[in-house]
């Protein structure tokens, strides 16, 4: 994405909804003073229009509007499979606490206050950008990915001949295994009673043969390739060697030689050398072989075994290319819903998997539990010893959340000094003992690494339970938590509160 001079996203496109004319030309003239592409609507119409006209890649919304009702705009947009994943930044004058556990929980990505500051608008704006940067790379990677690899399987179907061998070598399997399965299938591919694969780079004068197709047993046989001279030919010139006689090739003059003056009878009458490589260590060469009484191989041979052979090694290299481009989608995936600083769940992720543990209560009329935990005085902590220490204490409190949690509980940071932890399958009695048992871990154990030096802290912690009266949603269950939060640091502190 293109960037203007002072850092933003020059062609970011952003929607702006309100139905204050002046906001809307603030709004407006701010985010194009900064490099954004911007366009603007004054209702409900006209921003489902709007979207469809400008597909942007942000939309502001205004939640408090005569007409319609910001919340139930956010619903639409967030239940139309075109704008789902486009963020939405909420603004309204409406208190915080009103308004941004209920956003948050329609889909909304953040959440500003009226009357807002350039500089904190500018800035969440940039950052849902980012963040939507991160993960259409992420989905267009998958998928690319994905692309190729129904393209590498069309080409194996194509080759109908090839289709067994890419099969099973696209599977996951160690080299060794990988070798042996092309050295049995070239042999019978092309009937013939030899095939070695000779592991060894250019210039080396060792090889080790990794498995033979005529002794299946063999391995990590070691050879002088000196003895060998189109395993030495094809490895140093990187082409296919075909001798279809070892009696009159040039190329074996000087061992015919040593043959004759030893005695040594050799039963091998044609060679086929096929150099590979998988990587900058798995290199080396296929090695086919037939006998006197055998008919000799010939180019059509060698042709058909160096296609199986390239097309082996290329699915190979497909296969790892294409494994690890998940991989890095995976990471970008869970860098996307990743606290930072704490590694575990941001706000967004929380709400999401919180609301999808309600709908699972409601299904099988089960129960969640959410504990909110805030640590006491954690001001005094920066102010005190700076903040490198308040985010090593920040890490440190994470790391014991989630070391005591189930694997089907949930850790999440809200937000400054702020946890959440999510108990499926937990009642209320369950959940306060649980709670308390974490008060009493943070109590006990110093905090704030070395540069801390054995900070002692304490935490109060709001519990709340999923059904209870009152509480149809995630925003009730989040009042109804903070509210018992707050009873708890009204009561002193470092308890815990229903």
């Amino acid at each position: 994405m293109a960037t203007s001079s002072n850092g933003a996203a020059a062609a970011a496109r952003i929607l702006v909804v309100d139905d204050d004319p002046a906001i809307l030309h603030t709004l407006t003239w701010i985010l194009k003073d900064h490099g954004y592409d911007v366009a603007s609507a004054t209702g409900g119409e006209g921003m489902m229009d709007a979207l469809a006209a400008h597909s942007p890649d942000l939309l502001l919304l205004d939640v408090m509007m005569p007409d319609v009702d910001g919340f139930q705009l956010l619903e639409r947009v967030k239940g139309d499979d075109r704008w789902r994943d486009l963020p939405v930044l909420m603004v309204s004058a409406l208190p915080p606490e009103d308004a941004t556990v209920r956003t948050l929980g329609l889909g909304a990505a953040d959440f500003i206050r009226k009357p807002f500051r350039v500089r904190e608008l500018l800035a969440r704006v940039q950052a849902q950008l980012r963040q939507r940067e991160t993960l259409r790379t992420a989905r267009e990677a998958l998928r690319s990915a994905e692309r190729e690899l129904v393209r590498a399987r069309e080409e194996a179907e194509s080759r109908r001949k090839l289709v067994d061998i890419l099969h099973e070598v696209t599977s996951d399997l160690s080299p060794d295994e990988i070798f042996h399965i092309l050295a049995r299938r070239v042999a019978r591919a092309l009937d013939i009673s030899h095939c070695s694969v000779v592991l060894a780079r250019p210039g080396d004068r060792v090889g080790v043969v990794a498995t033979a197709y005529e002794n299946p047993g063999l391995r990590n046989l070691e050879i002088q390739l000196d003895r060998y001279p189109e395993i030495r030919s094809a490895l140093d010139h990187g082409r296919v060697v075909l001798i279809e006689d070892l009696r009159t090739s040039p190329l074996y003059e000087k061992v015919r030689s040593e043959w004759a003056a030893s005695g040594t009878h050799v039963a091998i009458r044609s060679v086929i050398a096929l150099p590979f490589a998988l990587d900058r260590l798995n290199s080396g060469v296929f090695f086919l072989r037939r006998t006197e009484d055998e008919p000799p191989l010939t180019r059509e041979d060698a042709e058909f075994a160096d296609a199986v052979t390239r097309a082996a090694v290329a699915s190979i290299h497909r296969a790892q290319l294409i494994e690890s481009a998940r991989a890095d989608n995976a990471r970008l995936e869970a860098l996307a819903h990743t606290d930072p600083l704490t590694q575990v769940l941001n706000r967004r992720a929380l709400t999401l998997r919180l609301g999808a543990e309600l709908e699972r209560a409601r299904r099988y009329e089960s129960k969640v539990t959410l504990l909110l935990l805030d640590l006491d005085h954690f001001k005094k902590i920066n102010d005190t010893h700076g903040h490198l220490v308040g985010d090593a204490v920040l890490r440190e409190v994470a790391a014991l959340l989630a070391g005591e949690v189930r694997s089907v509980d949930v850790v999440a940071r809200y937000g400054g000094e702020e946890f959440v932890v999510v108990l499926p399958e937990t009642g209320e009695e369950g959940a306060v003992a649980f709670a308390e048992r974490i008060r009493e871990r943070v109590a006990s154990q110093p905090f704030g690494g070395e540069e801390g030096a054995g900070l002692a802290l304490t935490a109060s912690i709001g519990v709340a339970t999923f059904p209870a009266p009152g509480i149809e949603g995630v925003e009730e269950l989040f009042a109804r938590a903070d509210a018992a939060l707050y009873r708890a640091k009204a009561e002193g502190r470092n308890r815990v509160r229903v």
